[in-house]
């Protein structure tokens, strides 16, 4: 399992970067609960880990870095499950487009008509 990223470090490129580390692997199902008083939290349950006598546990993301990612279109929100006490979010990261190679318009063929 990967580290929680550190709270303080929300606007860190390498806080967001483990972030979507630990939102992307698909081991991990990261959920968005949100309650009837607006209060958002990020988490995700952490297995116990034989051996360690580490028992398991709900881990909260930070919250306000996760909107942000949010925001910039680098997780989504899957379907709502609505419950009287909370909404919960199934909470995705979103695959970035391969890069495709931009082609110079020297190089780009050249039709000629005919």
């Amino acid at each position: 399992m990967q580290p929680v990223p550190d709270p303080a470090r929300a606007g860190d490129t390498r806080a967001s970067a483990d972030l979507l580390r630990v939102i992307g692997d698909p081991g991990t199902a990261v959920f968005l609960t949100v309650r009837p008083d607006g209060r958002r939290r990020y988490c995700y349950w952490q297995p116990p880990e034989p051996g360690t006598g580490r028992t398991g546990c709900y881990v909260a993301l930070p919250t306000a870095a996760c909107d942000a990612l949010h925001s910039a279109g680098r997780i989504t929100l899957g379907e709502p499950l609505v419950d009287p006490a909370r909404t919960t979010y199934r909470v995705r990261a979103v695959r970035k487009a391969p890069r495709t190679p931009a082609v110079s318009p020297r190089l780009a063929p050249v039709i000629r008509a005919a």
